[in-house]
């Protein structure tokens, strides 16, 4: 599994429990993988929304801009689900290796 896929399954993740703004996922994304850049992250954001995995929506407007809120869809789950599966294996597979 590679990063990208791995950030993928993690804004999944992030997803599957309720929908959130860009940079909130940005800042939970980036306090877990620190060395990744922001770009990256908005990127494979930006990709699962093209491939239908995502959409966005403007909530409310609080004290400054509308915040973009993503949610996960239908096609989202199912990606979600086979990067899990991936996952998994990968895990699997470096355990069995005694690598800790």
């Amino acid at each position: 599994m590679l990063k990208k896929e791995l950030l993928e399954l993690c804004l999944l993740q992030l997803l599957t429990a309720e929908d959130q703004y860009g940079y909130e996922l940005l800042r939970r994304l980036h306090g877990a993988f620190p060395d990744t850049q922001e770009s990256s992250i908005y990127a494979v954001l930006r990709g699962l929304y093209r491939e239908g995995c995502t959409e966005h929506y403007r909530g409310a407007v609080s004290e400054g801009p509308a915040r973009k809120y993503y949610r996960i869809t239908p096609a989202g789950r199912d990606r979600h689900g086979t990067l899990l599966e991936q996952w998994r294996a990968l895990r699997r597979a470096v355990e069995a290796l005694d690598v800790d």
